[in-house]
């Protein structure tokens, strides 16, 4: 046996965890385990022989006694030139294709001359006697039955299955389409082989999973729950849904880079990270914005991205890190023309992966996204819920409700402050207050401070507002749509008040993008703009928390 690291200390205390090892310690421990049973597999011990379920020799840190049991398999069929891992089985059919081609056809007990090869993970099994009973799972959840006989395999292939077949194999049978005396749609197996061996075993599948098991091992989640399979599946009905509607209304998907020399497009702290061959910092996008919008300047005058963004701040039941977004612009529209699209998106999106623009949520509650959805003002809903009339921020000479005003207001409501704050901050948090979890059904949440929206254009008719606005559904934001902003002219003067911002501390402030600002000089037609969270569209869908709809969220390590 070769050593892994000539440097490495070879004595290890006893009693040591993978918690107290390092990841190379704990790795060559089960290596070396492994190859302890497969030696002595290879002397001609049997399984029960082969292995430690005391863990007497390798500690509490190798493997228990059930994943010892199935290396031995492992490295028994090797011996006997069985493949526990081969490249290719003869399957013919798929699971589903049986299932559509059979089901209600035939008679308890009939039998068809009809052969199939199917494979699937193996989910239950009941080895008795000369016949022996299987459940064969596809990955979408759909069963069959395979029957392992004796008089059809022989006696040496019958035992093999029993020794070697356990729970979580992957199985290919080959064999004649049956019904058996229950009525059950069934393969009578004519052949048989593992197609791929299971080390660890699987969870209990009639007990729910725990909700950290299902977070921080999806695979096992997709395994024993339907509900995490229809997540991934429907997520990926949602994508194509939207894709399909993007492409009807002539946009092109475009990609833009992830990492970015400037962050910008969102109000959001970035990560950073280190490139090497330029020995500089970059940011990881927050979002792809301003890059869309370059193509707008280039000519592509309806565009779109599915994309992944980064953003390093808190982590709760609809935020998260890393997360997917949706973003598309388009030349000649408005805010309003953006937000007829969005609803579409999300209607079509709910037909396409549901059946209905009704949707039933996890707890078993309906909610309705058809029809046309409701708008209401940011300032004149925020004067109302005050009792009081909230001006806006019209420039110097109409300055509006002043932050000092705003600011008493908010520390008798016991509103959270910013450090940096200015008067549409202040707005913004206070209409949080008083609407942000209240919005049930779909709300359209219009014209917000000029000053929390740096890439909007200006209201037509009402100083100190932009034309933005923000979509709430069963209270919580799922999407953002702008009239664009493409006067260079403004666009520096709101990135210059962005970068006060910033040096006075606040971390979500955008950087001066002059390469940007350069652009819009070529010029850039006036536009719509939209953004919307693919997550947070599941989340609505579903009634799911965001770690749910992600199919493998970023969590922090047990050993952290």
């Amino acid at each position: 046996m070769s050593d892994l690291s000539e440097n490495e200390d070879e004595d290890r205390a006893d009693g040591d965890t993978p918690s107290t090892m390092t990841t190379l310690e704990h790795a060559r421990l089960l290596w070396e385990q492994d190859a302890a049973i497969a030696q002595s597999v290879d002397e001609g011990m049997g399984l029960e022989e082969s292995i430690d379920p005391g863990n007497t020799r390798f500690g509490p840190a190798a493997h228990p006694e059930q994943t010892q049991m199935r290396v031995a398999k492992r490295a028994m069929m090797l011996r006997e030139g069985l493949q526990p891992y081969p490249v290719h089985v003869d399957v013919t059919h798929t699971i589903q294709q049986v299932r559509e081609k059979y089901d209600g056809t035939l008679d308890p007990g009939a039998e068809t001359e009809d052969m199939v090869g199917i494979a699937g993970r193996v989910l239950f099994l009941r080895n008795a006697g000369g016949l022996c009973f299987v459940q064969l799972s596809a990955g979408d959840g759909t069963t069959i039955q395979g029957m392992v006989s004796k008089r059809e395999i022989g006696a040496e292939s019958l035992k093999k299955f029993k020794q070697f077949v356990d729970l979580g194999d992957h199985l290919y049978i080959r064999g004649r389409v049956v019904s058996s005396r229950t009525g059950e749609l069934s393969v009578f197996a004519t052949e048989w082989s593992i197609a791929s061996k299971a080390l660890q075993p699987l969870p209990a599948l009639h007990k729910e999973l725990g909700d950290d098991t299902r977070i921080r091992k999806p695979y096992l989640a997709m395994i024993a729950d339907r509900r995490t399979r229809d997540m991934v599946r429907n997520r990926s009905k949602a994508v194509s849904s939207l894709r399909r509607t993007f492409d009807e209304h002539d946009f092109l998907e475009v990609e833009t880079p992830m990492l970015q020399t400037i962050h910008g497009g969102a109000a959001a702290r970035p990560f950073t990270t280190h490139m090497n061959a330029f020995d500089m910092d970059l940011y990881l996008r927050i979002a792809p914005e301003l890059f869309l919008k370059r193509c707008l300047v280039g000519g592509i005058d309806r565009v779109f991205e599915i994309n992944r963004d980064f953003r390093n701040e808190g982590v709760d039941a609809t935020h998260a890190p890393e997360f997917t977004m949706v973003e598309a612009y388009q030349a000649y529209g408005t805010y309003d023309s953006i937000g007829k699209l969005v609803r579409e998106l999300v209607q079509r999106t709910a037909t396409d992966a549901f059946g209905s623009t009704t949707v039933t949520l996890l707890d078993g509650t309906t909610y309705d996204f058809g029809g046309e959805w409701k708008q209401i003002s940011m300032y004149d809903s925020l004067s109302e819920a005050l009792g009081e009339e909230i001006v806006p921020n019209g420039g110097p000479d109409n300055p509006g409700t002043s932050v000092e005003h705003l600011g008493r207001i908010a520390d008798r409501l016991g509103v959270e402050r910013d450090d940096v704050e200015n008067h549409g901050k202040l707005v913004e948090h206070l209409w949080e207050h008083f609407y942000e979890d209240k919005l049930y059904e779909p709300t359209f949440v219009r014209d917000f401070p000029v000053e929390t929206s740096p890439l909007v254009k200006s209201h037509r008719a009402k100083p100190g507002v932009v034309e933005k606005w923000d979509l709430y559904v069963r209270g919580f934001e799922l999407a953002t749509g702008y009239s664009e902003l493409n006067d260079p002219v403004v666009q520096r003067e709101r990135f210059l008040a962005q970068a006060r911002d910033a040096m006075a501390g606040d971390e979500e402030a955008s950087d001066i993008d002059e390469d940007f600002l350069e652009a819009l000089g070529v010029g850039m037609p006036p536009a719509g703009g939209m953004g919307m969270g693919i997550d947070r569209l599941l989340i609505a869908l579903t009634g799911a928390t965001i770690r749910e709809t992600i199919t493998f969220p970023l969590i922090k390590p047990l050993s952290l």
